[in-house]
């Protein structure tokens, strides 16, 4: 994914935002019998995140389901703006704006389904995964080449990198 138009967009990011069931996981929600749920999420979007925030771009996710291990899963990786429960995501965004002191160009988000359309479409870099709803890939900024808990946080993440020239160097580091 090295469009022009993105690498230009991802120059001024200085905050990305996920959202998490179809993002993050593949989408599927699993039920224990004792009501509990589990999640699996793929380590090399968890690397890609770790990496964005080592490049000095903040992170945060917004989800509409509160889970426990979203909480666990955001906090092993370093992720410090963590809002669940959170159906209006265009109203956490105006207040995470507001307490980072951001404009909406310095945004990216990366979603999948129409309760992040609002965001997609309002930010600098608003994204989808490649196994979005049509509708949200149709009016997003890009989508990426990977699904939804398959590797597309990754991408996400190395895009803003390259536009920002730092994936090179964070590549670099494990030769």
């Amino acid at each position: 994914m090295n469009d022009a138009s993105l690498l230009q967009r991802a120059q001024a990011i200085r905050l990305a935002i996920f959202d998490v069931d179809g993002v993050l996981t593949d989408g599927r929600l699993y039920f224990l019998v004792d009501g509990s749920e589990f999640k699996t999420f793929n380590t090399l979007d968890g690397h890609g995140i770790k990496m964005l925030i080592a490049s000095g771009v903040d992170t945060a996710i917004i989800s509409g389901r509160q889970t426990p291990v979203v909480e666990r899963r955001a906090r092993n990786l370093g992720i410090r703006h963590l809002y669940q429960g959170r159906e209006d995501k265009m109203a956490v965004l105006d207040e995470l704006r507001g307490q980072l002191g951001l404009e909406l160009h310095q945004v990216a988000y990366l979603g999948d389904d129409l309760p992040d359309l609002p965001v997609i479409r309002r930010v600098g870099l608003g994204m989808a995964v490649a196994s979005a709803d049509a509708f949200v890939r149709e009016h997003a900024h890009g989508v990426t080449r990977a699904r939804g808990g398959e590797g597309a946080a990754r991408e996400f993440c190395e895009l803003i990198m390259r536009g920002q020239g730092t994936l090179d160097a964070a590549q670099a580091a494990y030769l």
